[in-house]
This record gives C-alpha cells, structure tokens and sequence, in this order.
C-alpha cells in the first residue's frame, strides 16, 4: 500500500494573532541625551518614524562625529551656525528625500 506523502505546508492561512501590542516604551540613546519611543498600533505610518534609531545607530557606531569633524567648512562670520548643524540638517534633508537644496526650508517650516 502505498500512502500520498505528507504535506510539508499546513492547509490554508494561519488565524490571526490574537496577540495584542504592547504599549511600552523603548529608550533610545540620542546625541541629546535618551528619549523614549512607544508604538502607537493606530497610528498611520510616519517617513520619520524610524528616525531615533538610525540616530542611535550614528551615535553608537561613532559615524556622525568624524564626518563633521573631517568636513572642510569654514564658517567666518561671527554670527554663523556651527558646522555640526549645518551638516545635520543637510544630513536630514537627505534622509526626508528631499532633492534640492530649496527643500531643506521644510525642516524649519519656512516653506
């Protein structure tokens, strides 16, 4: 007697997870200091959403501080923003997809 092989694959979809999100918060480690993030399950999905964690990423692999430190701007005006800030809404810009410099005004609201 010979028997049909067995199905590696259960039948059908699985039943949804009853498992509920939990609201905890998570402590991410920013060039500020920690901040805590929490999930909100009803939230729509933010472009900036996961942008502590790639700071924290920037900050425990030492990767923002030597870019800066290894930019060639200079600054002569008395009145000129640091190059750290510079650089790091340049930085932001980019990582919101912003594609020309005019856009960079949508960080600080001007636009």
């Amino acid at each position: 007697m010979i028997f049909p092989p067995k199905s590696v694959h259960p039948k059908g979809e699985l039943k949804e997870l009853s498992k509920k999100c939990s609201t905890t918060s998570l402590e991410v480690d920013t060039f500020e200091g920690k901040i805590h993030v929490e999930w909100e399950p009803g939230a729509s999905v933010a472009p900036m959403g996961q942008l502590p964690f790639f700071i924290q990423f920037l900050k425990t692999g030492c990767r923002f501080e030597p870019w800066v430190e290894d930019c060639p701007l200079t600054y002569k005006s008395n009145n000129a923003p640091e190059k750290v800030n510079v650089i790091g809404s340049l930085f932001l810009s980019i990582l919101s997809g912003h594609k020309r410099y005019a856009h960079i005004g949508t960080l600080t609201g001007m636009e």
